[in-house]
């Protein structure tokens, strides 16, 4: 079996508990060698260094969205405590072995999951997967717009796990 060394596109199914009712779901995986990552770890390394040029087109984005009332995920506050955050991601939930981070929009929610798992030899499986259930006609429009950016973003993301 021979480990992929770069992100590659699998199969994810719906429904998924993590988000009911969601109409999109993709995965990467991406195996790495000698890392024994947790899901938190593998997460920050993927979000904390994106390359340069996914954090201005999520900038342009915003910019563009505003008009329309989607949030930039930004200052998310439960009660009077923070919430956790990786990058603009609230973290909903964790364990070790995934992470699961997400917004929830009045035209559509996501979530991104993070998963570890061991596969032997000193070599582990990270997983991103992403749901999206969209509320109405600017969230289908949305997510048909920034499909194809969103491949591209999460294959460049999940690479930097690695090193």
């Amino acid at each position: 079996l021979k480990t992929p060394m770069k992100p590659v596109a699998i199969a994810f199914a719906l429904p998924s508990a993590v988000l009911p009712g969601a109409q999109f779901a993709d995965a990467y995986v991406l195996n790495v060698e000698g890392q024994r990552l947790d899901a938190m770890t593998a997460a920050r390394r993927a979000i904390d260094r994106a390359p340069a040029w996914i954090n201005r087109l999520l900038r342009l984005r915003n910019i563009l969205m505003q008009p329309f009332g989607l949030k930039p995920g930004v200052k998310t506050k439960v009660g009077d405590v923070s919430v956790e955050r990786i990058g603009i991601f609230p973290v909903i939930s964790k364990s070790p072995r995934r992470i699961v981070l997400g917004l929830d929009d009045k035209h559509l929610d996501f979530r991104l999951l993070v998963d570890v798992k061991d596969i032997g030899g000193g070599r582990q499986a990270i997983t991103a997967s992403t749901l999206v259930k969209t509320h109405n006609a600017l969230g289908r429009l949305y997510l048909s717009v920034v499909k194809p950016f969103h491949r591209i973003i999460v294959r460049a993301m999940l690479a930097k796990v690695s090193g």
